[in-house]
C-alpha cells in the first residue's frame, strides 16, 4: 500500500480551492461530447429517446377542415337571428363524411372530428338547437366561423415537427404518428458503468438471513445510483462493490473504460483507504475534484479510457446530491439532449435554517400549503448520512455559498425534484 508522500497530486493543497458549483457544472457538461451512434426504432419504442433527426410534417394536421364539437354545420349568413330553422339535408360523421355541397337554407348534423362539407362555415353545439321534424332550430347561435378547426392548425405539411436533440415523451409520439411517423432515428443509449467502493459494504442480495458482521454496512448507494441512471433512461452496468485497494480499483476501472460513463461512489476524500484518484490519475486523467457544496465537497471529474469519469463522495445524500447537480446534467448532453437549466422557485421557509458561508447547501426539504400559499420546510435531518431525509423531501432549499443563518418567514431559492431536466435542443 503506497504511503500518503506517494499518493496523487491531486491530492489537497492549500492553493486546492473548491470550485463554485455553477463554474463546476459548466465546465463539466463543455468537456462532454455528444454520442454520435444512432439506431432507428419503431415509434412505439421511441419513448424517452432523443431524437436524432429533423421531422417533417409530410401531410396537414389535421387533414381538412373539421368540427370541434358534435352540432348542426350551416352557412353563417342563413342564420340572422336566434331561433331560425334549418333543413336538414344528411350527416357528417368522423371516417363518413358527408358528400355534397350544403346550400342556402339547409344544415347537416355534424359530429366531433367529422370533415366540414362544402358550403358550410359555421358549427353550433347541439346543445343550442332543438329538432323540429325535418328541421332544426338554432336556438342560440354561434360566431360565425365557431367550431370548426381548420385544416393544418397543428402542423402543416413542409414544416418542422420536432428537431435532432429533442427528448420525446408521450405528447411527441403522438404529434409524430399523427403525421404518419413509424419509426424514427435517435441516439443510442449512453452506457454507464456503476460501482460503490468500500470494504465495509455488504449487498443487499447476499446471503439470506446472514447477519452484518461488525463494522459492515448495506451497499445503499449503488441501488440508488442504478436507479438515478434507470429514471434516465441509459443502460447501467453494474459492477458491483470493489474493496479498498489499488488492485481492485484498477481492475474495475479497465472493466468500465469501455463505457460511456462511470460513476463511482466513495474514495475520492483524503482517507488513508481512498485510492480512487491515485488508480485514475494512472489509468486516466483527473480535471478537478473539489466543489464548493454541502453535502458533496469531494467529486472527481475526469477520463478513463473511452469514459468520462465522475467520482462522487460515499456519504448517501453526497452521492445523491452530487449526481443531481453534476453528474445528471453531463449525461443528459452525452445522450445527445441539452440539459435544462434548474428551476427555482422563490418561497418562505417556515423554519429557521442554519448556514456558514462557505459553501453552497443543498438542504433537504418539503413544499407544502399554507393557508392557501406555497411555502418550504426542511424535513428534520440534514445529515449527509441520512438517506431518509432524501427520500422524505421534494424539493432542495438552496443557500448561496455566502448566506448566512435565516430566520423563519424569509424567502428562499427552492429547486423542486419534480421539474423537466431535458431542455429544448439548441438552435
Amino acid at each position: 500500500m503506497p504511503q500518503s508522500s506517494e499518493q496523487s497530486a491531486f491530492r489537497p493543497s492549500p492553493e486546492n480551492t473548491p470550485m463554485p458549483l455553477a463554474q463546476a457544472r459548466a465546465r463539466i457538461v463543455d468537456a462532454i461530447t455528444p454520442i454520435a451512434d444512432t439506431e432507428r426504432v419503431a415509434l412505439q419504442n421511441a419513448l424517452h429517446r432523443v431524437l436524432a433527426e429533423r421531422v417533417i410534417a409530410g401531410v396537414d394536421v389535421p387533414g381538412a377542415d373539421n368540427s370541434s364539437m358534435d352540432g348542426y354545420g350551416y352557412r353563417a349568413g342563413d342564420v340572422d337571428a336566434d331561433g331560425a330553422a334549418l333543413d336538414v339535408v344528411g350527416e357528417s360523421l368522423a371516417g363518413h363524411p358527408f358528400a355534397g355541397r350544403v346550400g342556402a337554407g339547409q344544415c347537416v348534423r355534424i359530429m366531433t372530428g367529422a370533415v366540414v362539407p362544402d358550403g358550410v362555415d359555421t358549427v353550433v353545439m347541439q346543445e343550442n338547437t332543438r329538432a323540429a321534424g325535418e328541421r332544426v332550430v338554432i336556438e342560440k347561435r354561434p360566431a360565425s366561423g365557431s367550431n370548426i378547426r381548420a385544416a393544418g392548425e397543428d402542423l402543416r405539411a413542409g414544416t418542422i415537427v420536432l428537431a435532432p436533440g429533442h427528448y420525446l415523451r408521450p405528447a411527441d409520439i403522438a404529434v409524430l404518428a399523427s403525421v404518419g411517423v413509424a419509426k424514427v432515428s435517435v441516439v443510442r443509449r449512453p452506457r454507464v458503468a456503476f460501482f460503490s467502493t468500500g470494504d465495509e459494504l455488504r449487498p443487499v442480495d447476499g446471503p439470506a438471513g446472514q447477519p452484518l458482521a461488525p463494522g459492515e454496512i448495506y451497499d445503499s448507494n449503488r441501488y440508488g445510483l442504478a436507479a438515478l441512471i434507470s429514471e434516465l433512461g441509459m443502460e447501467g452496468v453494474d459492477l458491483g462493490v470493489v474493496g479498498d485497494s489499488p488492485a481492485a480499483l484498477r481492475e474495475a476501472f479497465q472493466k468500465a473504460a469501455v463505457c460511456d460513463a462511470v460513476v463511482t461512489s466513495g474514495g475520492v476524500s483524503v482517507g488513508a483507504a481512498d485510492f480512487v484518484l491515485d488508480v485514475l490519475g494512472e489509468q486516466g486523467t483527473v480535471d478537478f475534484w473539489r466543489v464548493a457544496i454541502k453535502p458533496g465537497k469531494p467529486l472527481a471529474f475526469g477520463t478513463l479510457g473511452h469514459a468520462r469519469f465522475f467520482g462522487l463522495p460515499g456519504n448517501p445524500v453526497s452521492t445523491a446530491v452530487t449526481f443531481i447537480q453534476m453528474v445528471r446534467p453531463a449525461l443528459v448532453r452525452m445522450a445527445g439532449a441539452t440539459p435544462a437549466e434548474p428551476i427555482r422557485l422563490a418561497l418562505p421557509t417556515l423554519a429557521d435554517l442554519r448556514k456558514s458561508p462557505g459553501r453552497e447547501n443543498f438542504l433537504r426539504a418539503r413544499l407544502v400549503n399554507r393557508d392557501g400559499r406555497a411555502a418550504v420546510e426542511p424535513v428534520d435531518h440534514q445529515g449527509s448520512g441520512v438517506m431518509r431525509s432524501m427520500s422524505r423531501a421534494d424539493c432542495f432549499i438552496v443557500l448561496p455559498a455566502a448566506q448566512n443563518d435565516v430566520p423563519a418567514g424569509e424567502i428562499v431559492p427552492v429547486e423542486p425534484f419534480a421539474q423537466t431536466i431535458w431542455g429544448q435542443p439548441e438552435g
